[in-house]
């Protein structure tokens, strides 16, 4: 199956990891594109397509202020993401819970024969 257009919902604007470093630059509060290629050290015209991206899926928003134009991020764009990602966040958490009881347990057998042969 042919890979959806990046442009086409914001999974596929965030597959790219300067697009995800974008946004969680933004995420702090609004900033300017020199601001961004400043602190990120990527090249303008590369922000700015990846700006332009991000604005096109809607997890942008821009205004200008004079000439300049400033980007902030898009929370309510953003959600489907997060509760997305939610999902693995939960399958991590047990997980690491299951992890932690077999160490427990295996700890506490080996307690147990410590006791049972005396030693402890």
């Amino acid at each position: 199956m042919a890979r959806a257009a990046t442009t086409s919902d914001a999974f596929n604007a965030i597959a790219e990891p300067r697009r995800r470093e974008i946004l969680s630059y933004l995420a702090l509060r609004e900033r300017a594109v020199g601001e961004i290629v400043a602190t990120l050290r990527l090249e303008q015209p590369s922000v700015s397509k990846h700006l332009r991206v991000l604005r096109n899926v809607g997890l942008v928003y821009v205004r200008r202020v004079g000439r300049q134009k400033l980007y902030r991020t898009n929370p309510e764009a953003i959600r489907p993401v997060h509760e997305w990602t939610g999902t693995f966040e939960r399958l991590w958490g047990q997980q690491l819970n299951r992890i932690k009881e077999r160490a427990e347990a295996k700890m506490n057998r080996g307690r147990a024969d410590l006791k049972s042969k005396g030693e402890a």
